[in-house]
């Protein structure tokens, strides 16, 4: 049987040693690129000046706020008082940019650029200007010397842009520095776009966080057939803020090694002589290609059984700061740590470096580039590519352009039938994942299900039988019996959180849909993801207009902490919601169901905006049944309601509102109240449900948020409020701080208090049981204290007894675990 991951049945036969292509001692897998080149002395010449005008924006955005040409002598008025620039990684960004440019426009290739290097906007703003994209999206900004002096100043400057490859530069879908996400997010780009090649700089300081070390195998879950291909550019310079980096200092035959083990076939450019480097890049990423492309047709032939290639890859090994100075008082610049961000800083009011920044500035001489109007010399202009085809202007970087809405079933065929409310038992995430099974079904080329090897165990597991999971690594015998591995599978399952948001991410921003899903402890791992998406949709939909609004990051948070009483404290982490409250109102959305029909209500809403990050909160485990599904789409409307059948406050004001958000904290929150109907029958109280979490918030804060008198039309303006709450109880008091009656608010929720317990004595722990929610209304409303002495006094020993019973039996009472609704 071949290789899986072999080269000859990839359609371009066996590689040559590094020893057959006299560069050393051979090493399997080793390719390096070969003396001449692809270039005609006159092709260098052209792009070796293009590149120039790269380097030359890079430093006069960094430094400039005037005389943008060099037309006179650089005076200390025109650089910018702060300079907060980077320029260590930008030539390298811009060298791979020209490079990719002469293919795409020799081969009409469709490219989308993915800058990873922190701070790396230098290197990708510069081409998108050249381009003419940058004076498109922005005409102020126009290609002659007025619009390259606005183009100057705006950079890293007040009121401007900053120093990363944020969401108003042309042709982006990712801010670099992201803290490792750049190869999870051109992976998720590449997926069902089979037309595609996303090029991907990844910064060795970036190779070194956990989540790029991770996305490398992404290389496993790219099917050729229907796909487009990923070209990961690692660039060593050697240096992150002040420290070598680890591969640029590890031996080549290590670093060769890593990317063979991780399935990669890595090529060599190395150097820092412009003519030989354009030569060696030129044909490495030509031949790069040419694999890329034998590898998908040889796979979309129709009788050809699809197997893992060994994607090409380019290690790009080039100094910091390359073309910059190379030394200044006796310290080295060039392929230095000290040419990371500013090489030197102190111009103004310094002329020995003043004059070092106009000799550096002159050396890329300008005025062979950019004619009397400062606009790029027509020789120059013809080397970049037209229209969408530059990758400034990719329609896929904008990917709000290209997505079209998803076909979504009607809910009402998957709602789960409730003939006496709060009597069926059901799993509450179990309908969702039938709906999303349809949903996969009616979008099979634009939607997928993410998760970490956790899509059955979140009873999820329907959508298999539409499409089962991403698996092109090997696989044996045993994965028939319900491995639902599929070359062609939609479900794309790994055990990395940071790789798989990754993929959606990317995924989303390029114009396609999808939902993802992980146990709620765990969603912290990717809470720095989760900041940095929430800031780009902040960024894109309330600030660059041009930018089309994309699908939403749907995130479903399993396996909740009421039901991980199993697993112990570890498990048990209510907090990634408190981290989405602290994000822009704009974009974010969180649900806590009760059910399994608001879970529908919800879910089908999600799936349905734009531009939004909805974090929905629902346990897999079987679930008491409240609501029927016309019921659930006028609560989830309303997004918080008085639950009328609970309630004895009927045209009455009531003494006590008993509120509750989340599945437990709602059957807890009954089962008080009816313990209150049949012991306390004279008390008025209202019982209130909460779906939208946003909706405690102020409508002045959150678009979800309520009215003081919306509020007050469901809390009370005076009366106690005692609220059973799914997680932290200060969470609830952040929210409603500015609700006048907030003083009378009583919050019980998580309060890191478990272990190895059982259902209920998690609950009685924490103080969120149906026991201590009555005692605190009893002590809450002053009608009660002296007339339900005995009631409490009951709730307190029924919580002993309940703790000694789970304790002796490692179960809990009959009449706790079987309770149902009896009002």
């Amino acid at each position: 049987m071949a290789d899986p991951v072999g080269t000859e049945e990839a359609g371009y036969g066996k590689p040559l040693s590094a020893r057959e292509q006299g560069q050393g001692p051979s090493v399997p897998g080793r390719e390096r690129t070969r003396g001449g080149g692809p270039l005609t002395s006159r092709e260098v010449e052209l792009m070796n000046a293009y590149w120039r005008a790269c380097n030359y924006l890079s430093v006069g955005m960094i430094y400039l706020k005037d005389n943008p040409l060099l037309r006179r002598p650089l005076k200390d008025e025109d650089i910018k008082h702060r300079l907060l620039g980077h320029w260590g990684a930008s030539p390298a960004l811009s060298f791979v940019w020209v490079h990719l440019n002469r293919l795409i426009v020799e081969q009409d290739l469709d490219v989308i650029f993915v800058a990873g290097p922190g701070h790396g906007a230098p290197g990708v703003l510069g081409p998108a200007y050249l381009e003419g994209t940058y004076s498109e999206v922005y005409p102020d900004k126009s290609m002659d010397a007025e619009g390259m002096q606005k183009f100057f100043k705006q950079f890293s400057f007040p009121g401007h842009i900053g120093s990363h490859v944020t969401p108003e530069t042309p042709g982006s879908i990712h801010e670099g520095g992201e803290l490792g996400y750049s190869l999870s997010h051109a992976y998720g780009m590449a997926f069902d776009n089979p037309d595609v090649i996303v090029a991907c700089v990844v910064g060795d300081g970036e190779a070194e966080t956990g989540p790029l070390a991770t996305a490398w195998h992404s290389n496993k879950f790219i099917n050729p057939r229907r796909d487009g291909a990923v070209l990961p550019i690692l660039n060593l310079n050697g240096y992150k803020i002040a420290n070598p980096t680890i591969l640029a200092r590890i031996s080549p035959e290590e670093l060769e090694a890593l990317f063979v083990g991780y399935g990669y076939k890595p090529y060599f450019v190395e150097g820092s002589d412009p003519e030989e480097m354009h030569q060696k890049m030129a044909e490495t990423m030509e031949r790069a290609v040419e694999e890329i492309r034998a590898v998908q047709k040889q796979a979309r032939q129709a009788d050809t059984e699809v197997t893992r290639p060994r994607w090409p890859m380019i290690v790009l090994r080039s100094p910091k700061g390359w073309t910059g100075p190379k030394e200044l008082e006796g310290h080295t610049l060039e392929g230095s740590w000290r040419s990371h961000q500013v090489p030197f800083g102190d111009v103004r009011g310094n002329p020995s470096h003043l004059k070092a920044l106009e000799t550096w500035m002159r050396s890329y001489r300008p005025e062979e580039l950019f004619d009397e109007n400062g606009r790029l010399i027509p020789e120059l202009r013809a080397l970049a590519p037209k229209g969408r085809r530059r990758m400034s202007a990719n329609p896929h970087a904008n990917g709000g352009v290209l997505r079209k809405d998803l076909k979504l079933p009607d809910i009402r065929e998957y709602a789960v039938k409730v003939v006496e409310r709060g009597t069926t038992l059901h799993e509450n995430t179990k309908p969702l994942g039938e709906f999303l099974r349809d949903v996969m079904r009616n979008n099979m080329t634009n939607f997928r299900v993410f998760g970490p090897d956790e899509t059955a165990s979140n009873r999820l597991q329907a959508i298999y039988q539409v499409s089962k999971k991403t698996w092109m690594a090997e696989m044996l015998p045993v994965d028939a019996d319900g491995g639902e591995l599929s070359r062609d599978g939609r479900v794309m399952e790994m055990l990395s959180e940071h790789t798989l948001l990754g993929w959606l991410e990317g995924y989303l921003l390029t114009g396609r849909h999808g939902f993802f899903h992980t146990y709620e402890a765990f969603a912290h791992v990717i809470d720095s993801m989760f900041n940095q998406h929430a800031k780009w949709l902040d960024i894109s939909k309330n600030h660059v207009k041009w930018r089309a609004p994309v699908a939403s990051e749907n995130i479903l948070l399993s396996s909740t902490v009421w039901r991980q009483d199993h697993n112990g404290f570890s498990h048990q982490d209510p907090g990634f919601i408190d981290l989405v409250t602290n994000k822009s109102a704009s974009v974010t959305r969180i649900y806590l169901p009760p059910d399994a029909n608001t879970l529908l209500v919800v879910a089908d809403q999600c799936l349905r905006s734009t531009d939004l990050i909805n974090v929905i909160v629902a346990d897999k485990q079987k679930h008491l049944q409240f609501t029927s599904i016309d019921e659930a789409i006028a609560h989830c409307a309303k997004g918080a309601g008085i639950w009328t059948r609970a309630s004895t406050d009927l045209d009455a004001d009531p003494d006590v509102v008993l509120a509750c958000c989340g599945d437990i904290a709602t059957q807890e929150a009954l089962a008080a109240a009816s313990i209150l109907r049949e012991r306390a029958p004279n008390l008025k109280l209202r019982f209130v449900n909460v779906v939208d979490l946003f909706k405690l918030q102020s409508a002045e804060e959150h678009p979800h948020g309520s009215t003081e008198r919306e509020l007050e039309g469901l809390f009370t303006a005076d009366k106690p409020i005692i609220f059973n709450f799914h997680g932290y109880a200060s969470l609830i008091h952040k929210l409603a701080y500015r609700f006048k009656n907030q003083e009378n608010l009583h919050v019980h929720g998580y309060q890191e208090k478990g272990n190895i317990n059982t259902p209920f004595e998690l609950a009685i722990l924490n103080e969120t049981s149906r026991f201590h929610l009555v005692i605190d209304i009893i002590d809450r409303v002053p009608a009660l204290r002296a007339k339900a002495g005995h009631l409490k006094e009951e709730m307190r020993n029924a919580i002993i007894g309940n703790l000694a019973y789970a304790h002796e039996h490692g179960r809990d009472r009959p009449e706790i675990a079987d309770w149902t609704w009896p009002d």
